[in-house]
C-alpha cells in the first residue's frame, strides 16, 4: 500500500500519496489523454485535455444512468510541479490540485480538492469527496504502476 495522509479541513480534501516512481513517469501518466481515459475512468475518445494555464478539459463518464459529461479549465499549470484545475460542477466550479516532487526515485503527490461548500448541498449528488480523491489515486497508481517497465 502507498504512504498515504489524509488531512481533511473545513471545505477541503488533503491526500498525500507516494509512488514508486520517477516524476517524469507520474507527470506524464496524469497529463496524458491516453492514460487519463483508463484512470479515470472515461468513455474511450472522451477525452481532450489542454494542459496548459487557462486550458480546457473535458471527458463523458459512462455511467448506469448514460454519459455525463465533466469538464473544466487548467489554472495553473508548472511542468512537474503542479497542475491546478477546476471541475465545473453546479453553481460555483470545484478546485483541485496536485503538486508533484520526487526524492529518490519516489514521486510524491499532494492531492487537494474542495469539498462542497456549506456541506455540499449543492455537490450532494458527487458523494464523498474524500471517498473520491482517494479512489482517483488508487486507480491514478493502477495505471502507473502499469506502464512501469517491470
Amino acid at each position: 500500500m502507498p504512504e498515504q495522509t489524509i488531512t481533511p479541513e473545513q471545505n477541503e480534501v488533503s491526500i498525500t500519496r507516494s509512488f514508486q516512481a520517477p516524476l517524469a513517469a507520474v507527470w506524464e501518466t496524469w497529463t496524458s489523454a491516453d492514460d487519463f481515459t483508463v484512470w479515470f475512468g472515461a468513455k474511450p475518445g472522451s477525452v481532450e485535455l489542454d494542459v496548459t494555464p487557462g486550458g480546457r478539459w473535458q471527458a463523458i463518464i459512462e455511467t448506469p444512468g448514460g454519459d455525463f459529461p465533466l469538464s473544466g479549465c487548467y489554472r495553473e499549470v508548472v511542468e512537474h510541479e503542479k497542475l491546478t484545475w477546476t471541475l465545473d460542477f453546479g453553481p460555483e466550479p470545484v478546485v483541485m490540485s496536485a503538486a508533484f516532487s520526487e526524492t529518490g526515485g519516489e514521486t510524491t503527490i499532494v492531492y487537494t480538492q474542495d469539498s462542497a461548500p456549506g456541506g455540499g448541498d449543492e455537490h450532494d449528488d458527487c458523494g464523498d469527496p474524500e471517498a473520491g480523491a482517494k479512489g482517483i489515486l488508487d486507480s491514478f497508481e493502477q495505471q502507473l504502476y502499469s506502464r512501469l517497465p517491470a
